[in-house]
Parts: C-alpha cells; structure tokens; sequence
C-alpha cells in the first residue's frame, strides 16, 4: 500500500481523532495527549502544527488514498543541538504491518535532509516496541543504545531505544 505525507488539513481531523482514540496508539506515544481524543483536540493540534516556526516543527499527515492515517515530525532541537531534530510517529491500527511506517519515516528523511540544514535525526522509541524500531532500521537508522530506565508510562518505568539517521 502506497502511501505520502502531506500538510496537514482542517478536514483531517475525524480521521486522526478516530485514529488516536486506540489505547494500542497512545501506550506507545508520549504522554500529554487526551483520552478520549475529540475532533476538537484534533483541530487544535492541526491549527498549532500548521502555525509552528517553519525552521523547526516539521509536520506532515501520513496519508493513504489522502486520508490522513497518522501523523509524523521531525522537531529541531535548541541551543548545540540545532542542527538535530527528533522524529515522531504513529499510525493507524488497521495499517499497521504494511511498510507505510517505513515509506512515511523515508519520506520524512528525504525531505529534512534537502530542505533544512539539519544534519542528524533521532528517534527514541520504546525498546519493546520491536515495529517501531524495525521501521527505524529499514530506513538506515543505526541503533546507538539502550536508554535504561528513561521513562514511565503508564506508571511503568521502560527502556527506551536510541537510533539516529545523518545526512550524508
């Protein structure tokens, strides 16, 4: 299945609201985001990332057919760090399994990479959300560690996974 990542649209909102009404979706993402998620959560999000620094908050809908089926970022960091930013993610359930994550991760890549001056992207996913970081390897990430104990969720402490990406 094809898919691309575009602007976000106003209209996308019922579609990303149903996506991310899903427990699955959210116990892997970071916290902050409600539940349940209402299409007015949806909106407001569209209407921030669409109104974000251009040079920094990089942010596309994952779409399949132009529907919007995800979300994906890439977010620079600040002060040493502003030649890297951080990727984010996620899908929806019934799309999972299907390369979209790794399409959508590649099309992310391609795009930071001619159209900024960033130079590496990282992405930390949890370490036993072994889809997730198999997306990150397909696309030419490399693993540089374990983040022992670096987050609670869902009053759990976890590992996570560092990977990164740099330009070449």
């Amino acid at each position: 299945m094809e898919c691309k990542i575009r602007c976000w649209r106003i209209e996308d909102a019922e579609d990303i609201a149903e996506t991310l009404n899903n427990k699955n979706i959210l116990d892997n993402l970071r916290d902050g985001i409600p539940f349940p998620y209402t299409v007015h959560d949806a909106k407001e999000f569209i209407q921030a990332m669409n109104a974000a620094d251009s040079e920094s908050t990089f942010s596309f809908a994952i779409t399949v057919d132009d529907k919007a089926i995800g979300s994906i970022g890439a977010f620079r960091q600040s002060n040493i760090h502003s030649r890297t930013a951080e990727v984010g993610y996620y899908i929806a359930e019934p799309y999972w399994g299907q390369g979209i994550g790794t399409s959508a991760v590649k099309q992310l890549c391609e795009y930071v990479f001619q159209n900024t001056d960033i130079i590496r992207l990282f992405a930390e996913p949890f370490a036993h959300n072994a889809s997730s970081c198999r997306i990150l390897e397909k696309c030419g990430f490399e693993l540089e560690g374990t983040l022992r104990k670096n987050a609670v969720k869902n009053g759990v402490v976890m590992d996570m996974k560092m990977y990164s990406i740099l330009k070449e």
